[in-house]
């Protein structure tokens, strides 16, 4: 049966591909190589029965604030979202720890403990982003150049932009040094920035940083009721609802070009699903170019600049099942869903700095999560299911502590996963008496659950400023437009990058409905 589109992967990206296109009536058919849609959006019970973790992603201040997502009205298909009032805490051995919460005030308290002044530098900048924030947000989701939300920004700003635009490319460390006498928004703002692959000595990490940090402030960062599986339910029912299809199991090994075209996905089986107007791919670049088309439709200039795509760092994943929620020494992490685990802002540099020189990182910065105060339907009792994941190199040549090859066999799982723990017991004292059960993933499971996740890379490539905007995924290919015809990329390995907003398969949709009246069956 041919269609109007199929959709290669049913991960975030290709879903919000197929909705929007189904909404303007097209026939769209979703295949997944998974036998379960969702890409890097599902969660399961892994740890221990009766607890359920995301496996991937998890808190999506990114989907509360994209147009994208906020347009689709998830709501309407089951997806209840639940938040705490304390989105961000950076405890400190010391005892002392940085709140970022949506009451301001209170954030604002949190950083006046640190240093007299800092709660109204933060007030500040917090009010850039109240005036440009939602142009900026809405400039990041459309297809480059973003004309119109970015003349927005430059009226809202008039002789500021110069100043704003020196902001956007400053290192996080170097922003807080600017903004803040006392460590406790630095804390913050870098180690929102290190969700991406972004060091606090990285040009535009300050930008991200902050930009993480406004949006934990306006929307706090808010989990799905019952698992992040529940947010792909949502989309494959609103799908669903308007006609669409999804196959699941279904690999496609291959996209037949004619004439320059895109003409249709051909599966493992063999079997042909031929496209009408457009196929598009929710996969990574190399994936795109060197599996699935034919080696005459991809032209030398991208075959060359393949090989200088950087991937960003590879991850480790950590899931708890706890009897109790995390005893944190400084209470106000108990009330926050995420936890920032390094000693401050030099912890972070450390270990951004081995990553860099391909080490495993003696000391790993943790991103972890805990759904106690935010979803407690996720534990029974008076439990809590808690994750943490770091980064750590794709090919490690070393390791810090001098103990791991960065082979992830069952015994350095095992010690790595220790080494994670010993970072959370330092400030959580009892922490290890909690467990009742743990599930690793490296970065070789990662990858096996979800091809996209390269190498246990999470984020489609690396977020650095060498491969953003006009430079992501190859350089003049921001868009999501390929060299062949009726052909679209629309993962997180293109403009605007990782992260659950649906900006690359919203971004791959707008392009193919204004192209897709000149496709012909």
């Amino acid at each position: 049966m041919t269609v109007d589109a199929v959709v290669v992967g049913a991960g975030p990206n290709g879903l919000v591909a197929a909705n929007l296109l189904a909404d303007r009536g097209w026939d769209v058919l979703v295949l997944e190589e998974q036998d379960q849609p969702g890409g890097a959006v599902r969660s399961a019970q892994v740890a221990h029965p009766g607890y359920e973790h995301d496996l991937f992603s998890a808190f999506y201040p990114l989907a509360a604030a994209s147009p994208v997502i906020r347009a689709l009205g998830l709501e309407d298909y089951g997806v209840r979202w639940r938040r705490s009032q304390a989105a961000v805490a950076h405890p400190h051995h010391d005892g002392r720890c940085a709140l970022l919460s949506t009451d301001l005030k209170e954030t604002c308290a949190s950083l006046e403990e640190f240093a007299a002044g800092d709660g109204d530098a933060w007030r500040e900048l917090y009010g850039l982003y109240e005036r440009i924030g939602r142009d900026l947000i809405s400039a990041l989701m459309t297809p480059l150049p973003p004309i119109r939300a970015g003349a927005r920004i430059a009226m809202r700003l008039r002789t500021e932009l110069p100043e704003f635009a020196r902001f956007c490319v400053l290192p996080v460390r170097r922003l807080a040094e600017e903004r803040f006498r006392g460590d406790g928004a630095a804390w913050l703002l870098a180690g929102n920035a290190l969700h991406a692959d972004l060091t606090p000595e990285s040009a535009a990490g300050g930008l991200y940083g902050w930009l993480l940090c406004a949006l934990g402030q306006r929307f706090g960062f808010p989990v799905p009721e019952g698992g992040a599986g529940r947010l792909t339910d949502g989309l494959v029912r609103r799908l669903r609802a308007r006609g669409g299809e999804i196959r699941c199991g279904t690999r496609v090994d291959s996209i037949e070009v004619a004439a320059g075209r895109a003409r249709a996905a051909i599966d493992a089986q063999g079997q042909r699903h031929p496209a009408r107007r457009a196929v598009v791919a929710d996969t990574g670049v190399h994936a795109l170019y060197e599996r699935l088309l034919p080696a005459a439709a991809v032209p030398d200039r991208v075959r060359r600049s393949l090989r200088h795509l950087q991937l960003d760092n590879s991850t480790v994943k950590v899931n708890w099942a706890l009897r109790a929620p995390i005893p944190w020494s400084a209470a106000p992490a108990r009330t926050a869903g995420t936890i920032h685990v390094a000693e401050g802002m030099d912890g972070l540099s450390a270990a951004t700095t081995e990553l860099a020189r391909g080490l495993i990182p003696e000391r790993p910065f943790l991103v972890l999560g805990q759904y106690a105060p935010v979803d407690p339907t996720r534990a029974p009792g008076d439990g809590d299911a808690a994750w943490a994941y770091t980064h750590v190199p794709q090919r490690p040549v070393g390791d810090g502590r001098g103990e791991l090859t960065g082979s992830w066999d069952e015994q350095e799982t095992t010690r790595f996963r220790e080494r994670m723990e010993d970072e959370v017991e330092r400030l959580a004292p009892g922490f290890r008496d909690l467990i009742v059960g743990s599930h690793t993933q490296t970065p070789a499971d990662l990858e096996a659950a979800d091809a996209n996740l390269v190498g246990g890379a999470i984020n489609g490539g690396t977020a650095q400023i060498h491969q953003q905007a006009i430079f992501r995924p190859l350089a003049g290919l921001g868009r999501p437009t390929t060299p062949v015809r009726g052909l679209y990329l629309a993962s997180s390995a293109v403009h605007p990058g990782g992260g659950v907003h649906g900006g690359p398969g919203a971004n791959a949709a707008r392009v193919a409905l204004r192209r897709g009246w000149l496709a012909r069956a």
